[in-house]
C-alpha cells in the first residue's frame, strides 16, 4: 500500500510511440531524461491509480504469456530492449484493432520501499488545441491549431495500465474493453499480458449491488422495491462507514434477515465472480464517498439527493405511501433553502 507518492522513486522510463493511424511504432533507443517534472508526472499517474479502487489483482498464464517470459530476463541493462519488445507486441494489437484507441506508451521501473516494479502506462491521445506561430516576411502570425495527440494530465486517471512486482510477477491493472473482432475485449489482460483477472473492489461492490437488486426486483412488488432498496443502500453505507469494509455475507444477512431463499440467490449470484464470502474493502475515499447519499429521481422528473444521516433520522425525512401506491416525500425542519 502506498502511503504517499513520495514513497515511489522512479528509476528509469522510456517513450514508445503508438499511433495506429500511422502504421508503424516508433520505438525509442534511448530512456527519458527524468528531471523532477517528469518524476512528478509518473508518480501522480502511479499514484493515482494505485490508490483508486479500479485496479485488480491478476496473475499470469505463465505457459501462455510472452509478456512474462519476457520479463524473466529483465534486468537494468535490458530495460530499453524489453521495452521495445513488449511495445511492438502492444502496437500489434492495437493495430489490427481500430477501435483501440492509438497513444503514447511509458515503462517505467520504479521502486516502493525496497520492492521493484515495473509500470506499463498507455497514455490514451485526447484532441485538443494549441497555439502555432508562423513567420511571414517581416509578419508573425499566430494560429489556433487542433492537436490529436494530447497526453492525459496529471490530473486525469488513465483507463489503461499495469503495474509488475518484479519479485514474484504479481500484477495490478486496470483497463477498459474495446471493440476486437465484433465484441467488447479487455484486450490489454487477455491478448496483450494474457493474465487471469480478479474484480476490482468497485466493480464487487457493483456487483453486490447488482445482485441484491435483481433479487429484489424478483420477489418483491412495485410498491416494495423502492423502500427495499433504500434500505439496501442504507444498510450497505452503514458497514462501509462502520467497518470500513464490506464483509459480504454479513451484509446479505442483514438485507435480507430471515428469508433465506432470497439471500441464496444473491449468494449463487455473486458466486460467479467468486466474490460471495469475500470483505471488500475500498482504498479510495470517492468509493465510499459514493454510498453517502441516496440519489433519488421520481418520473415526473424532481432529482433528490439526501445525505445518508438525514435519511435515515426521521425528524428530517419521511416517505410516505398514500392508498393508490404513490410516495410522497416529506421533507422536516428546514431553517432556509437555496437555489444552484
Amino acid at each position: 500500500m502506498i502511503a504517499d507518492k513520495d514513497d515511489i522513486r522512479i528509476n528509469r522510463a522510456i517513450l514508445h510511440i503508438l499511433d495506429s493511424t500511422t502504421g508503424l511504432p516508433v520505438l525509442s533507443d534511448v530512456e527519458l531524461d527524468m528531471g523532477s517534472d517528469l518524476c512528478d508526472f509518473l508518480k501522480n499517474h502511479i499514484f493515482r491509480l494505485l490508490t483508486g479502487d479500479d485496479w485488480k489483482a491478476c496473475e499470469f498464464y505463465k505457459e501462455e504469456s510472452e509478456v512474462f517470459r519476457a520479463l524473466q530476463d529483465y534486468s537494468e541493462e535490458n530495460f530499453i530492449p524489453i521495452s521495445q519488445m513488449l511495445a511492438s507486441m502492444l502496437y500489434e494489437i492495437m493495430n489490427g484493432n481500430i477501435a483501440i484507441l492509438p497513444a503514447d506508451f511509458i515503462l517505467a521501473e520504479y521502486r516502493v520501499n525496497n520492492t521493484t516494479f515495473l509500470a506499463m502506462l498507455k497514455m490514451n491521445y485526447k484532441m485538443s488545441y494549441t497555439h502555432r506561430t508562423e513567420s511571414e516576411g517581416e509578419l508573425h502570425v499566430n494560429h489556433i491549431a487542433r492537436h490529436r495527440s494530447i497526453l492525459p494530465s496529471e490530473g486525469q486517471r488513465l483507463s489503461e495500465a499495469c503495474f509488475i512486482h518484479l519479485g514474484d510477477f504479481s500484477v495490478q491493472l486496470v483497463e477498459k474493453k474495446y471493440e476486437v473482432n465484433g465484441e467488447k475485449t479487455a484486450y490489454f489482460s487477455k491478448l496483450f499480458l494474457k493474465c487471469g483477472a480478479a474484480l476490482s473492489a468497485k466493480s464487487k461492490l457493483a456487483a453486490v449491488e447488482k445482485a441484491v437488486e435483481q433479487v429484489q426486483k424478483k420477489y418483491y412488488d412495485e410498491k416494495e422495491q423502492f423502500g427495499a432498496s433504500m434500505e439496501a443502500k442504507s444498510i450497505i453505507h452503514e458497514e462501509l462507514a462502520d467497518e470500513g469494509s464490506l464483509n459480504i455475507p454479513r451484509v446479505i444477512d442483514k438485507i435480507f434477515k430471515e428469508k433465506e431463499e432470497y439471500k441464496q440467490e444473491v449468494r449463487e449470484k455473486l458466486d460467479q465472480y467468486h466474490i460471495a464470502e469475500e470483505e471488500v474493502t475500498p482504498t479510495s475515499d470517492a468509493t465510499v464517498r459514493k454510498y453517502e447519499k441516496q440519489c433519488l429521481k421520481t418520473d415526473t422528473g424532481i432529482e433528490l439527493k439526501i445525505p445518508m444521516e438525514q435519511y435515515q433520522n426521521p425528524e428530517q425525512v419521511q416517505f410516505i405511501t398514500g392508498e393508490d401506491g404513490t410516495i410522497s416525500v416529506l421533507l422536516k425542519n428546514i431553517g432556509h433553502i437555496i437555489t444552484r
